[in-house]
């Protein structure tokens, strides 16, 4: 199959890195999965991209590493999550649940097996509309990280570059759900929730953030209707 053709995909389990999946199938990619556990919190959005690659029947690669230093209160469960944010208040600001330096390593990862693996894509779910306020998720970030990439590897030095793509960059979350139900998304399978356990606390960022999408789009979220 030809380079371009192959894509790496980073698979968190949550609803963004699950529509970006999905887009990357439907655009025609010989799609794999590459997760990480890095000492997060919990392993419930693991057990999710395993689910979702499981469903698709696709090869996964899981990556373990640890970052001692910690630095974000998804490494460290002495810190507390953040307190409940309104809505209006979520991206004002980043939050303890940055953890430094996420993407880059991720994509940095993601760039290394795909070109040890010959793909010409790697596909992120990185959103940077209705979102908590990361650095790591903004286009001017995605931009450098690619110009990195180009110049970094043998592939982009011989002319033949991995791609960064990151289509829902620029879509708010009720625009990705949707995306995502007409490619077929299975959310039932997905996790957002920063504090892991049986169901989804529905208080951190990424619970409100997640239910106010599937609000504007007139949808009542599947992963809530198993509780």
């Amino acid at each position: 199959m030809p380079r371009t053709r192959k894509a790496v995909v980073l698979l968190s389990g949550g609803l963004d890195s699950a529509t970006a999946l999905y887009w990357a199938r439907a655009k025609g990619y010989d799609a794999r999965g590459l997760l990480f556990d890095y000492g997060q919190r919990h392993d419930r959005e693991l057990r999710s991209a395993m689910a979702l690659c499981q469903r698709l029947h696709i090869d996964f690669e899981l990556v373990r590493f640890s970052l001692p230093w910690r630095g974000s209160s998804l490494l460290d469960p002495s810190r507390p999550l953040p307190h409940p944010r309104t809505r209006a208040a979520i991206g004002t600001r980043i939050p303890s649940t940055y953890v430094p330096g996420r993407n880059a390593i991720f994509l940095a990862f993601g760039a290394s097996y795909a070109e040890a693996e010959g793909c010409g894509a790697v596909v992120i779910g990185a959103n940077a509309l209705d979102y908590s306020g990361y650095p790591d998720c903004r286009p001017d970030f995605i931009r450098a990280m690619a110009r990195a990439v180009t110049l970094g590897t043998k592939a982009g030095r011989e002319g033949r570059p991995v791609r960064i793509l990151a289509p829902l960059l620029k879509l708010t979350k009720s625009q990705i759900i949707t995306m995502g139900l007409r490619l077929g998304v299975p959310y039932e399978l997905t996790w957002s929730c920063y504090r892991g356990g049986p169901v989804p606390c529905g208080r951190c960022d990424s619970c409100r953030l997640r239910a106010a999408g599937f609000a504007r789009a007139g949808l009542a979220d599947p992963a809530m209707q198993r509780i």
